[in-house]
């Protein structure tokens, strides 16, 4: 036995250490992949799953009007930008963008549009295709409370032969406080903001969705992650006691659980921080990203779960120590993670990528682009295609604002 237990040792530890070393770095390199647009904004990816990546962004037509338009990546070229809908009376955000999910022939789009007078008073409205964007169904809108209050920050993701949505719901600030004074990001001080979801196929007219929580956060976005028939969704939760940490709620058998904080950062904020988390997965193992500055030390902060979220593990950090935050995740095919976030640099802010594992860092912070750092650079996005990561973003000069796209290869 003694001498079997020796040949074994060596083994076993020889084992481990292959499975404890770090992965080699990978050498990035960026790809610009050139898109027909002019002044525009708010661009958002989405990659189907039989691979096929779709961008979607605004363009500013004139001071009036904006139209939602996108393009998909057809033998690495962007097709000509096809317009799915334009109108005089949107809400157009750096921060509050549409979005666009595909579920085989069958594609959703979102945006927002004014519902009243108030800066903050305005709509979803989602619109259905049947036909691969052929022809799109006449809009309707996703909520069906009827108040003139802030509805955004959407994810939506495929689910069934539908989607799911899940979005910010301001229909509780309303009521008897139309003129109260409003808060720093121009919210009014009625009722709490609260998060809902919902699954539709169509234009369902009917369904209102679920509350997932009560009160929350006032204008950051959302993120969704569907594995299957369960769904996990993200957000920045909002405590009595003004603590903005980032929370989950999730879809399983039936019903959605009681929100959880899995990483409490315990970030003490009496206002907005305009910085929602970022969800991403492959089967069950799901990585979550976020930003917060607690303790007035801003970071990047990200972590795994390796049972669809029901757990996460510690959280690390992965800045290079000025974020801005603006945040994105995408899982890639090693069980680790690439993130994606803004840098500071005065004026200007780096897009930044870095891959990581549960273990910590396994390559240096890569900068894909340069870009302003004010608000009207919005948030980056990133795509997992075949040949890479799609990044996307609004760059800003002395002339205005328009859409680019990268492939970073690695």
């Amino acid at each position: 036995m003694k001498k079997f237990f020796l040949l074994f040792c060596p083994v076993l530890l020889m084992t481990a250490c292959i499975q404890m070393a770090p992965q080699p770095e990978r050498e990035f390199s960026v790809e610009e992949m050139p898109l027909s647009t002019e002044e525009s904004g708010e661009s958002n990816l989405f990659v189907a799953e039989d691979g096929t990546a779709y961008l979607s962004w605004v363009e500013y037509i004139n001071d009036t009007t904006d139209a939602l338009m996108y393009s998909v990546l057809e033998f690495g070229v962007w097709t000509d930008p096809k317009e799915i809908s334009r109108g005089s009376d949107w809400f157009v955000n750096w921060a509050d963008f549409p979005s666009i999910a595909v579920n085989g022939d069958r594609m959703a789009v979102h945006w927002l549009q004014k519902s009243a007078g108030g800066t903050y008073d305005y709509d979803v409205r989602i619109s259905v295709s049947e036909d691969k964007g052929k022809t799109w169904g006449e809009s309707f809108i996703l909520h069906k409370d009827g108040i003139p209050a802030e509805h955004g920050f959407v994810s939506m993701l495929p689910y069934g032969d539908g989607f799911f949505a899940t979005w910010l719901d301001g229909r509780n600030t309303k009521g008897d406080s139309h003129d109260v004074e409003a808060d720093n990001h121009g919210h009014g001080h009625g009722g709490a903001m609260t998060l809902r979801g919902t699954f539709f196929k169509n234009n369902d007219t009917s369904n209102d969705g679920v509350e997932l929580d009560s009160r929350i956060c006032e204008c950051c976005q959302t993120a969704a992650y569907v594995q299957e028939n369960e769904v996990l969704v993200a957000y920045r939760d909002r405590s009595e006691e003004e603590i903005r940490d980032i929370s989950i709620v999730k879809y399983e058998d039936g019903f959605w659980t009681k929100p959880q904080t899995p990483n409490p950062d315990n970030w003490n904020m009496t206002a907005c921080p305009v910085n929602g988390p970022a969800l991403a997965g492959k089967g069950d193992d799901v990585v979550m990203a976020w930003y917060t500055a607690q303790a007035e030390k801003p970071r990047v902060q990200i972590a795994f779960s390796r049972n669809g979220g029901q757990d996460f593990f510690n959280s690390l950090m992965v800045d290079d120590g000025r974020p801005l935050g603006r945040v994105d995740v995408m899982m890639t095919d090693y069980k680790s993670a690439i993130v994606s976030w803004m840098e500071d640099k005065g004026d200007e802010a780096e897009i930044r990528i870095v891959e990581m594992n549960s273990s910590g860092k396994i390559g240096e912070s890569f900068t894909v682009a340069t870009t302003s750092s004010s608000r009207k650079s919005g948030f980056p996005v990133m795509g997992k295609i075949q040949d890479g990561i799609l990044v996307s973003w609004t760059d800003v000069d002395s002339t205005g604002t328009r859409v680019r796209c990268s492939l970073v290869r690695g």
